[in-house]
C-alpha cells in the first residue's frame, strides 16, 4: 500500500476510492440482517455517545473476511516498524489467521468487525478499541454513505497526545468507499531526539442530518 510511509511518518492515512459505490451500498444492505451479528450496542446506554453499532459473528462474511485478512497482511510490516521504532521486541506474524490464535490464547475469540449507523443528532465519543491484552496497533474504517448528499456533519475527529504537550486535534472528512487507517492506541512519531509514544483516540462529530454508515475493521479479537 503506498500510502504505508504516510503511516509510518503521522500515524494514520486515508486512502480514496479503496471500495466503490455499488459495494459500499451492499455493505450497508448487511446491516438489516440480524443473523450476521453478536451484537447490537446503543452507544447512549453506554455513554459512548449517540447512535449504534452491530458485531458480525464468526464466520464472517466472505467479503469481510477477506478484507481483513488482505488489510491485515500490508499493515503488518508497518505495525512491526511501529514496534521497533517504540523499542520493543514484538513482532506480528505476517498472517492474520497466525495472529488469530495469539489472540484464542489470550482468551479473545470474538469478532470486532462493526458495522455503525449514526442519524441525526448523533456522535462517538473520543475512545480506544482495545477488547484485551492482545492488540494489534493499527485499524481500519471503511466509509459507506455520501457526505453532503446523504448526511452532514459526522466528521472524524483524531486526538493525538504527545508526552508533556496539549493535544493535537486532526479532523477528516472521508468520501464514500475512503479507508482510514489508523492507530488503535498509540504511534510512533518523529521528534528531535529520535521517536516519541503518541497516543491517538478518535471520534465521530455530531451528524446535523441524514444517516452514515461506517465499516470498522479491528484486527484484533475480543473477550
Amino acid at each position: 500500500m503506498r500510502e504505508n510511509q504516510e503511516l509510518l511518518d503521522r500515524g494514520f492515512t486515508l486512502v480514496p476510492g479503496f471500495i466503490g459505490t455499488a459495494e459500499a451500498a451492499s455493505l450497508r444492505e448487511l446491516y438489516a440482517d440480524e443473523r450476521l451479528f453478536r451484537s447490537r450496542i446503543v452507544m447512549e446506554r453506554h455513554s459512548f455517545g449517540r447512535g449504534e453499532y452491530q458485531y458480525f459473528a464468526h464466520p464472517l462474511p466472505p467479503r469481510l473476511q477477506h478484507l481483513r485478512e488482505e488489510l491485515y497482511a500490508e499493515l503488518a510490516p508497518v505495525a512491526n516498524e511501529w514496534m521497533g521504532r517504540l523499542g520493543r521486541a514484538l513482532k506480528f506474524p505476517a498472517v492474520h489467521q497466525e495472529f488469530l490464535h495469539e489472540c484464542l490464547e489470550g482468551e479473545q475469540s470474538r469478532a470486532t468487525v462493526l458495522l455503525l449507523r449514526y442519524g441525526a443528532g448523533d456522535y462517538n465519543r473520543l475512545h480506544q478499541d482495545l477488547y484485551g491484552p492482545v492488540a494489534f496497533p493499527l485499524q481500519a474504517t471503511i466509509y459507506l454513505s455520501r457526505p453532503g448528499e446523504e448526511f452532514g456533519g459526522g466528521e472524524v475527529v483524531l486526538a493525538e497526545q504527545k508526552p508533556r504537550a496539549q493535544t493535537r486535534v486532526h479532523v477528516v472528512a472521508p468520501n464514500q468507499g475512503d479507508l482510514l487507517i489508523l492507530p488503535t492506541s498509540a504511534a510512533p512519531i518523529a521528534g528531535a531526539h529520535g521517536y516519541y509514544r503518541a497516543t491517538f483516540r478518535h471520534g465521530v462529530s455530531t451528524v446535523t442530518w441524514g444517516e452514515r454508515f461506517t465499516l470498522g475493521i479491528v484486527f484484533h479479537d475480543a473477550r
